[in-house]
């Protein structure tokens, strides 16, 4: 059984038989030769651009999980900061420290003075804010953002200066 159309166009003698085999031979010769390229060029194209299209997407959501990763964490430095932070009300000594290359200074009381030089206190940074909080607090806070902490001295540089309270010795 032929093809109905090929069979219409040579009853109306707009083709004669070479033409058809000619035709048949071509599309004979065009499926070998796509024979390991099963998928048209058309569908290809097609898939090449949805392909495309699925990466800029996976791009797209990965930035958006990240920059969603960094907003919690800022939540959390900030939560972290709003509960622990201690209380300082204004009398006091003044305390220096560096932030950005410019010295600066918050007034805390002469026992905070001594501890944060110990390095029992640290000092963080929040929005515009300078607040006094505990070394265990500094180091969760510094993990999270490390800009957020602006001073935590290190216990284990100078030994001689640890509390005798807190480290027996030998």
């Amino acid at each position: 059984m032929g093809n109905p159309l090929r069979n219409q166009l040579l009853k109306a003698g707009l083709v004669n038989t070479r033409q058809v085999k000619k035709v048949e031979h071509e599309k004979h010769v065009n499926r070998k030769k796509n024979k390991g390229d099963l998928v048209p060029p058309a569908e290809s194209a097609l898939q090449k651009e949805q392909a495309a299209q699925a990466q800029r997407t996976r791009e797209l959501n990965r930035q958006r999980d990240e920059e969603k990763r960094l907003r919690e964490r800022k939540a959390q430095v900030r939560q972290l900061i709003e509960t622990n932070r201690l209380e300082r009300d204004g009398r006091g000594e003044p305390y220096h420290f560096v932030e950005n290359g410019r010295i600066m200074r918050i007034i805390v009381s002469r026992e905070m003075v001594d501890q944060l030089s110990r390095g029992q206190l640290g000092i963080v940074k929040l929005h515009d804010a300078y607040e006094v909080v505990p070394a265990k607090v500094a180091r969760q806070i510094a993990e999270r953002d490390q800009q957020a902490l602006l001073l935590l001295h290190d216990q284990t540089l100078n030994p001689s200066r640890r509390d005798p309270a807190l480290d027996p010795g030998p």
